[in-house]
């Protein structure tokens, strides 16, 4: 039987390029020192005393300079490819990083966060682009999955470590901590993914790119509004979940930064095995709408009126599945829609689809649980998941 594991897990990670280990690694990296968006929220309402609504305009700003990024990115990834956006990326979020440990006055933070969240989207287009070109049509799926292994080995590892950082030595190490992973995740892909002539696209003229523009495939826009919806609802597990757990019961950082380490952990030890057995499926509609489904389930557990660690690992179960097979799904699509030449543009508006996730997530759940409380919130999200849900199984025959 152990045999029998080890040959499901070793198949399940075999036949993908170097290159694709290396930006998987990098995230790895990256991800471990991200504490700062699962925290935030907690950070701006305990450690500086702003209200749960203030809160939400500075997580609004992060939205809103997830989206312009993305946007940027993806037109720079078209014109000059996929590496330096990374590199750079990178290299300037520390700066902001840093900053933000000094700055305390509420308007600066809400302008450096926005400067940070735009500088760190960028990368986003570009490695996904980067990953679709480091792999195979076949394995294309798989090859996304293992950038999300990588992404919540350490997010599994970040905020458990964010949690005991904030309860010792503060709040404003995380920012640190996130600017040096930053900085060595920028070594390593300058030292050991260096630049190739052939990740510049070829220069064109507007008459000579093919395919359709992302900005005109009506069936994609939908999409991609769904996409916006469904991240509006997951991301709760960063923004609404963690301060509601403090407030309404009670939980320490250190337990809320294990319970968000759970998600992570549950993606890493599941989601490869489980993609790798699912990868032949092209009915990338009706898999995000099971996760759809599991999404309305887990938010039933925050609402059902037992306030114990229980429910909460139903809750982090539930969440994470639904990770699994809505995510790897939708973004597989989202990069095999296009062509090469538009795959930037497409990308971008796939990134900024979760950039206006970013904002409403925050902003919407705050300014909502401030006036009418967590209970109703929770009940909103509800109904909006199962009517994704269904708007993503409508597509099916479409996509």
């Amino acid at each position: 039987m152990v045999k029998k594991i080890i040959n499901i897990y070793a198949d399940s990670f075999s036949g993908l390029s170097r290159s694709v280990w290396l930006l998987s690694l990098i995230m790895l990296i990256n991800r471990a020192g991200a504490m700062v968006l699962p925290f935030m929220t907690l950070y701006l309402t305990t450690d500086l005393g702003f209200s749960l609504s203030a809160a939400g305009w500075v997580m609004g700003a992060y939205g809103l300079g997830s989206i312009l990024g993305a946007y940027v990115g993806g037109y720079l990834t078209d014109k000059y490819g996929y590496y330096h956006i990374q590199l750079y990326s990178l290299l300037i979020s520390v700066i902001f990083l840093v900053a933000l440990v000094f700055i305390t006055d509420y308007y600066a933070i809400l302008c450096m966060v926005f400067c940070f969240s735009l500088v760190a989207d960028t990368l986003r287009p570009a490695n996904s682009v980067a990953i679709a070109a480091y792999s195979a049509p076949e394995n294309r799926t798989r090859s996304f999955s293992l950038m999300r292994f990588a992404i919540n080995l350490g997010f599994s590892i970040g905020p458990a470590m964010g949690g005991i950082v904030a309860g010792t030595l503060g709040f404003k190490w995380i920012f640190l901590i996130d600017a040096f992973t930053c900085l060595m995740a920028a070594y390593i892909l300058y030292r050991y993914l260096p630049f190739n002539k052939a990740s510049v696209p070829e220069k064109k003229t507007e008459t000579t790119i093919t395919g359709r523009s992302a900005y005109k495939d009506t069936e994609y826009l939908v999409f991609i509004m769904l996409v916006a919806l469904y991240g509006i609802a997951f991301f709760q597990l960063f923004t609404s979940v963690p301060v509601y757990w403090e407030k309404e019961w009670c939980f320490s950082p250190t337990k809320i930064g294990l319970l968000l380490a759970l998600n992570g952990l549950i993606i890493v030890v599941l989601e490869m095995p489980f993609i790798r057995s699912l990868e032949h499926i092209t009915r990338y509609m009706i898999m995000t709408s099971i996760g759809c489904g599991l999404l309305v389930l887990s938010f039933m557990a925050l609402v059902a009126g037992w306030t114990s660690i229980i429910p909460a690992v139903i809750f982090i179960v539930l969440m994470s599945f639904s990770e699994m097979f809505a995510m790897p799904f939708m973004t597989n699509y989202a990069v095999s829609r296009p062509t090469e030449d538009r795959r930037g543009q497409y990308m971008a508006l796939y990134a900024m689809a979760y950039g206006v996730a970013h904002i409403v997530a925050p902003l919407g759940s705050m300014l909502i649980a401030d006036q009418y409380g967590f209970y109703f919130l929770y009940l909103g999200l509800i109904m909006l998941s199962v009517l994704v849900g269904l708007s993503f199984f409508s597509l099916r025959r479409r996509v």
